[in-house]
């Protein structure tokens, strides 16, 4: 079971870790690569005050970053690896416990995934580009957890549970991490213009869900490929 769930991880993470690195080479980073030059816009070094409970945002000269071309590229693609076979090692193993009946069960499991890690957390702590002013990073990291955890619960519950109760928890689930509300900077502000960064916003969600969707499919498809031999 457990080499069947490595496996199953590894080449369904490969694979939409690649198809994650190219919608964002052709979508995401030409829109990153832009604000980047409003950003470098600005002295090399400064800091921005904002209210207090705004987060001070350093700029210095000597901070590396990967180099635009095949830097750049290789650091996306290592860090969309670890990321996508992280999920699929969750897919896999959620499969062991309920597996799925068809190759096309795969996609709904992937769209919880989205939901859960990325649309959910997003409606409070949307996508930003370089130069966006934000809240205290703790702040924002457990508000993160709280809400990709509720998010689960609550899908978990709406989706798997028979009783009506049940039911409505998980959707009371769903609904208290935004009434509480995400951490936000005292002052709203970005040095990119309002339409790159709805660009930004966009380009975020749909190359996620399409990523999430694929390794859904993958990873449902090599785990019922992995059961018949």
């Amino acid at each position: 079971m457990l080499t069947r769930i490595a496996r199953t991880a590894g080449f369904s993470g490969l694979l939409a870790a690649l198809l994650l690195t190219l919608l964002q080479s052709l979508w995401v980073s030409p829109l990153i690569l832009q604000a980047e030059t409003y950003e470098s816009a600005a002295p090399a070094a400064q800091m921005h005050s904002h209210a207090e409970g705004a987060v001070a945002h350093e700029h210095s000269a000597e901070a590396w970053s990967p180099e635009d071309g095949w830097q750049r590229v290789l650091a996306t693609t290592g860090g969309n690896l670890v990321v996508a076979v992280g999920f699929a090692l969750l897919l896999a193993a959620l499969y062991s416990l309920r597996e799925p009946n068809r190759v096309a069960s795969g996609a709904f499991w992937g769209l919880a995934g989205f939901a859960v890690f990325c649309l959910a957390p997003s409606l409070g702590l949307p996508p930003e580009l370089p130069g966006t002013a934000a809240a205290d990073l703790d702040l924002r990291q457990t508000w993160w957890i709280g809400t990709a955890a509720a998010t689960a619960c609550g899908l978990a519950l709406l989706a798997f549970s028979r009783s009506w109760l049940f039911k409505l928890l998980g959707a009371t689930l769903l609904v208290v991490p935004h009434l509480i509300g995400a951490p936000q900077p005292a002052v709203h502000e970005s040095l990119a213009p309002e339409a790159l960064a709805a660009q930004f916003k966009l380009a975020s969600w749909l190359t996620n869900a399409a990523f999430w969707v694929a390794l859904g499919l993958l990873s449902a498809w090599l785990y019922r490929r992995a059961e018949r031999a």
